[in-house]
C-alpha cells in the first residue's frame, strides 16, 4: 500500500480511530499487527510469510541467546539469526548478481558455467526489517536488553506498518518498550504530526514526483541528450532521491507520532553539509548509524589503528552500497563515498565541521550569518560531489554512467537559453510544469533553511488558533493542488 494513495488516506484514518478507541495495549497492539500485515500484504500476500518467517527467527534466536549462560551456544543462536536473515536476504536481492559475476570471473579463466538465475519478485522493504529484526538479535546477544517474550509484540515491533517498508530503521531499544504503553489522545503530538505528514506529501507529490519525469527522460535514455540535459537530470535526481526519501520517512514519522510513537529522525537537512562525512550523519541517519553501530564498531571502529580505520570507513561504505542494490552502480556509488570519507578523515576535515558545529550555537547571530556565508563554498563542492556520485546511483549501467560522465561538457558552449526554454515540451514537462517544480523546490531550500534557525512548530504555537487554522488549510490545500497526478512508487521500495 503506498502512502500517496486513496486505500491509504482511507485505512490510516481508520486504523487511528479505531486504535483510539480500543481501551487496552492488547488489543491496540492486535490491531496494529492486523493492520500492518494487511498493509505489507497489500503488494503481494505471500510475503508477508517471508516476514513472518524472519520474525519467528530472530524471536526464538534471542530466546535461546537469555536462556543459556555458555557463549558458543549463544554465538550458535546469532549464527542461525544471521544466516536466516541474512539468507534470505541473498536469496531474493542478490543470488542472480553473484551468480552472473561468478560466470563472469570463470569466463576469463575459460570455465564454462551456466549461471542459474532465478525469478522471483524482490520483497518490497526486506533491507529494511531484515536490519531492524537483526539488531534486535544481536542488542539481546550483547546484553544491551532483554528479550520480548510477547511474540505479538515484537511481530508488531518488525512490522509496525508506518516505517515497515522503507524505514527509518528502527532500535528495538526504541521502538518495543513505546509498544507496550497506552497513549492517549494528544492533540499537540496528532497536530504536530500531521503538520509532519503533509510536509512529507509535499516533498513527495509536489516535487519527487514532477522531478522524476525530468529523471526520467533523460536517464532512460542517456543517448539522446547531453550536456545541460544531463546537468538538469543529475540536479533533479538530487532533489528527487531526497524528497522522495525524506518525505517517506516524514510520513512515517507523523503516522507514527499521531499514535503516540515517536521514531527516530532520518534525516536533517544533507545538502546543507560542508563536507562528505557531515552528509552521511545528515542522509540515511538510522541506515548509517546501523552501520556504525552492527559492522563499524565490530570490525574495530577507529580503536585498531590509524590505517585500519581508514580501511574499515571504506568497507562501511561498499557494503551501504551493496546494501542499496545489487549492481555494480551501487557499489561504485558506495565505494567513491567512502573514498571521499578516507580523504576527508585523512586531511582532518569531517573533524574539524564536528569542531564548528559544536562551538557555532554560542556566537552571535551575526557571526554565524557570516559564518554561514563563507560555508557555501564547501557546501557546493559537497553537493556537487554528492551529484557526481548521484550518476551512478540512477544509471542502469555502470556503462550508462561512463558514458554520460565525459558528455557532461558537450555542447555547453552553443548551449542557446531562449531555445531551450522556447519549447512546449521541456525534459517531459510541459512548459507551467517545469517552471512550477523550479518554483517548489526553491520554497523546500527556503523552508529548510528557515527549519535551520527556528523550530515551526515553535512559531505556529505563537500564533492565534484562527491563524494557525489558515495556515494549516492553506499548506493542505498547496498540496492538493499542486500534486503530481500519476502516482509514483517511492524510490526506497526497491531497497
Amino acid at each position: 500500500m503506498l502512502f500517496n494513495s486513496l486505500h491509504f488516506l482511507i485505512f490510516y484514518p481508520v486504523v487511528t480511530l479505531v486504535y483510539f478507541l480500543l481501551p487496552t495495549v492488547r488489543f491496540r497492539n492486535i490491531l496494529l499487527l492486523i493492520a500492518s500485515y494487511y498493509f505489507y500484504m497489500q503488494y503481494k500476500p505471500e510475503y508477508g510469510l517471508l516476514m513472518l518467517l524472519s520474525t519467528a527467527i530472530d524471536y526464538f534466536a534471542a530466546l535461546g541467546i537469555s536462556q543459556t549462560s555458555k557463549k558458543p551456544v549463544k554465538r550458535l543462536w546469532l549464527a542461525l539469526s544471521l544466516m536466516g536473515n541474512l539468507g534470505m536476504l541473498f536469496f531474493f536481492k542478490y543470488f542472480n548478481f553473484f551468480n552472473m559475476n561468478v560466470a563472469r570471473v570463470l569466463s576469463l579463466f575459460n570455465v564454462s558455467y551456466q549461471p542459474l538465475s532465478i525469478d522471483v519478485l524482490l520483497p518490497i522493504g526486506i533491507s529494511f526489517y531484515t536490519f531492524q529484526t537483526l539488531s534486535y538479535t544481536i542488542d539481546v546477544y550483547r546484553g544491551d536488553m532483554q528479550p520480548e517474550r510477547d511474540f505479538f509484540d515484537f511481530a508488531l515491533y518488525v512490522s509496525f506498518f508506518p516505517q515497515l517498508v522503507a524505514g527509518p530503521i528502527e532500535r528495538s531499544t526504541n521502538l518495543l518498550h513505546q509498544l507496550k504503553i497506552h497513549h492517549s489522545f494528544d492533540t499537540d503530538r496528532v497536530a504536530s504530526g500531521l503538520r509532519l505528514m503533509v510536509y512529507g506529501f509535499f516533498k513527495k507529490v509536489v516535487i519527487a514526483d514532477r522531478l522524476a519525469v525530468i529523471v526520467d527522460t533523460v536517464y532512460n535514455n542517456p543517448t539522446q541528450h547531453s550536456g545541460v540535459a544531463y546537468f538538469i537530470a543529475t540536479f533533479a535526481f538530487a532533489f528527487q532521491i531526497y524528497c522522495d526519501f525524506s518525505g517517506y520517512s516524514d510520513i512515517a514519522i507523523g503516522c507514527a507520532r499521531v499514535m503516540g510513537v515517536d521514531l527516530m529522525k532520518n534525516f536533517e537537512r544533507p545538502y546543507f553539509s560542508k563536507s562528505v562525512t557531515e552528509f552521511w550523519r545528515r542522509w540515511h541517519i538510522s541506515l548509517s548509524s546501523w552501520f556504525r553501530d552492527y559492522l563499524y564498531i565490530p570490525l574495530g571502529g577507529s580503536k585498531k589503528g590509524y590505517f585500519r580505520t581508514l580501511l574499515n570507513l571504506l568497507v562501511i561504505f561498499t557494503v551501504s552500497g551493496l546494501w542499496h542494490g545489487a549492481s555494480w552502480t551501487f557499489v561504485i556509488w558506495g565505494v567513491l563515498n567512502g573514498l571521499a570519507i578516507v580523504i576527508e578523515r585523512i586531511l582532518g576535515i569531517g573533524k574539524r565541521a564536528r569542531e564548528s558545529e559544536g562551538a557555532g550555537g554560542k556566537k552571535p547571530w551575526t557571526l554565524r550569518f557570516l559564518k554561514g556565508l563563507v560555508n557555501i563554498i564547501p557546501m557546493v563542492m559537497t553537493f556537487a560531489f554528492i551529484c557526481f556520485t548521484w550518476v551512478f546511483f540512477r544509471a542502469r549501467t555502470v556503462s550508462e554512467a561512463l558514458y554520460m560522465l565525459p558528455r557532461f561538457l558537450v555542447g555547453l558552449d552553443t548551449f542557446d537559453l531562449s531555445k531551450f526554454l522556447g519549447t512546449r515540451v521541456i525534459l517531459g514537462l510541459d512548459y507551467w510544469e517545469f517552471f512550477t517544480v523550479i518554483g517548489v523546490v526553491l520554497l523546500l531550500v527556503f523552508l529548510e533553511m528557515v527549519q535551520a534557525v527556528v523550530k515551526p512548530s515553535k512559531v505556529l504555537a505563537r500564533m492565534p488558533s484562527p491563524v494557525r487554522l489558515a495556515v494549516y488549510a492553506l499548506s493542505l490545500s498547496l498540496v492538493i493542488w499542486l500534486a503530481w497526478t500519476e502516482t509514483q512508487t517511492f524510490i526506497y521500495f526497491a531497497f
